[in-house]
């Protein structure tokens, strides 16, 4: 494989993270670690660097519930730079979603073809 394809894949995945967590904490700024974790579909200590890079990079505030006494409690609310590269994230997911479904779409019609050509008397038993 080349290093080309496995940056791409690479990138790729990434992406679909961050597309995901910016979309749970879009809908559910309260959501905790171990909850956005497990909707993301990754284990926690990949959402707490997930979110400390979003953090950084400016896309998301992370705010202590003021009246709550835990102060382990967090509400992660996206920043205008975090929604403008949500939005830049949903095109792309988007955008490759709908080419998997296109491809995935013609071999259905191509194995479709292929099943409705053998026909009962055509098909062999081992």
């Amino acid at each position: 494989m080349n290093l080309k394809k496995m940056t791409t894949r690479r990138q790729t995945a990434n992406d679909d993270t961050l597309f995901w967590t910016l979309k749970v904490l879009q809908e559910n700024p309260k959501a905790t670690q171990r909850t956005l974790a497990k909707e993301v579909g990754i284990n926690v200590s990949t959402i707490n660097f997930c979110l400390k890079a979003l953090v950084e990079k400016g896309w998301l505030k992370m705010e202590n519930f003021s009246k709550n006494p835990d102060k382990l409690h967090y509400a992660y609310l996206l920043t205008p730079t975090g929604i403008a590269e949500k939005a830049a994230l949903t095109k792309r997911f988007l955008q490759r979603k709908m080419t998997e479904y296109e491809k995935l779409r013609g071999e259905i019609e191509a194995l479709q073809r292929e099943a409705n050509e053998v026909g009962p008397s055509q098909q062999t038993v081992d």
